[in-house]
């Protein structure tokens, strides 16, 4: 009955519209007072949830990706992008999966690279004859791509959910090929797509070009080659590389560019300042939410219940992909990190997978929910910057599901794809 109070709650909240956060921790409080144990508890939990030392990089990665963001340095990349593969048929889908391919690793945000991205893309797309539909969903499917390359501070808070046992620089490394393959994968169904529509080639402006380009975005590709490589290294930890990050976009933005405004720099920190109230408070509502689950064994029952379904390693694997997937859809995806990750990783584990190759999986399932409603706050940034309805998008959007899935599924059965760069450095 404890779980149907908690599970009843928490849906009947969601269903009215209640914002995640306060559903999470009303339906902890109406759980633990059913329990007959203090409200205090709910309280306690929360503040627990959100005292770990390693949520202080949370905060520093966000802003670095905000003054990124409003600093000039996806324009550059763009620019890098196009003049690198431009030429090919239909090349500016192609450009905009390679651009958020190099931004995602400086940003680590899904919503940043579609709002950043598509300002430029989107309305670039359409003016070369490209249809509006194809243009946002390329961009949105392609932005999930930030949540596996590195740095990504959903990778911390997988870590901080897994007890601090699964290491972020091993996280960090794992991400490299999982989202290089992702790209690949909408790469081949932006340009499927394209031919099937007949889109126009980019005229390639020279070497000349290309090269000035990359030099341009090198101060900002640098990012995540010196916050992964000082991890790596020793030199200093997640949580310190973060503030580096930052201290890094200042200088980058201000001094090197010089194209960060004083208002684009308010801005950037009034964006920082709110999306980390939100993830934190996010955090703490579902700490006490799964420490509830915890306490009423919902993992071994779970377990039980999918033995009962098969006994086969890899249907028990997709079931659990299916569940993710499923659950993406109607959560965002810091609450479901915190929920799921002492829900299945247990699971997996029995089941011989490595605890950094979950997370890896669980980066690219969740990021899929991040684009498909009826939540899908990245699909709706997109379809804001493009003015056209959630309902148009759809129809066309299922290639690049496709790909995202085919992704999904060779990171989950093939374990040397996330697993070999981090096993090189152990």
């Amino acid at each position: 009955m404890t779980l149907v109070v908690l599970f009843g709650s928490f849906l009947a909240l969601l269903l009215i519209g209640v914002p995640i956060a306060f559903t999470l921790g009303l339906s902890s409080l109406a759980t633990v007072l059913y329990m007959g144990l203090p409200p205090m508890v709910v309280i306690q939990r929360m503040a627990a949830g959100m005292n770990g030392f390693a949520l202080m990089a949370i905060p520093f990665f966000i802003y670095a990706g905000e003054l990124m963001l409003h600093g000039g340095i996806a324009d550059r990349l763009v620019r890098l992008a196009n003049h690198a593969v431009g030429r090919v048929r239909g090349g500016l889908g192609i450009v905009n999966v390679l651009s958020s391919m190099l931004f995602g690793g400086i940003s680590g945000s899904a919503v940043a690279d579609a709002s950043a991205l598509g300002s430029t893309l989107i309305p670039m797309m359409r003016k070369k004859g490209y249809d509006a539909d194809y243009a946002v969903n390329v961009t949105v499917t392609s932005a999930t791509i930030g949540l596996t390359i590195p740095p990504s501070h959903n990778m911390i808070i997988y870590s901080i959910a897994a007890g601090g046992t699964v290491s972020v620089a091993s996280l960090f490394l794992a991400g490299f090929i999982p989202g290089i393959l992702t790209g690949l994968c909408l790469m081949a169904a932006a340009y499927s797509v394209a031919v099937k529509r007949g889109y126009p080639r980019e005229r390639f402006p020279g070497w000349g070009a290309l090269a000035r380009a990359f030099f341009e975005s090198v101060p900002g590709l640098l990012t995540a080659i010196i916050i992964v490589g000082g991890v790596l290294s020793g030199i200093f930890t997640a949580t310190e590389s973060a503030a580096i990050a930052v201290i890094y976009a200042i200088l980058v933005t201000v001094i090197f560019y010089r194209s960060l405004s004083l208002a684009a720099f308010l801005t950037a920190t009034r964006n920082a300042v709110r999306t980390t109230a939100i993830v934190l408070l996010v955090i703490g509502a579902a700490a006490a939410f799964g420490w509830l689950l915890a306490i009423n064994q919902v993992p071994a029952r779970l377990f039980h219940l999918l033995q009962a379904v098969s006994d086969n390693k890899y249907v028990l694997l997709l079931l659990i992909n299916v569940i993710l997937l499923f659950l993406g859809t109607f959560m965002d995806m810091a609450p479901l990190i915190m929920i799921t990750t002492p829900i299945f990783l247990p699971i997996v584990t029995k089941l011989g997978m490595d605890p950094v190759q979950f997370g890896i999986v669980l980066m690219i399932n969740l990021g899929i929910g991040l684009v498909t409603p009826p939540v899908g706050s990245v699909l709706f940034v997109g379809c804001a910057v493009a003015k056209i309805r959630i309902e148009d998008t759809i129809k066309s959007i299922w290639p690049f599901y496709l790909a995202l899935l085919a992704a999904v599924l060779l990171v989950t059965y093939v374990p040397a794809i996330s697993m070999t760069l981090p096993g090189l450095f152990r």
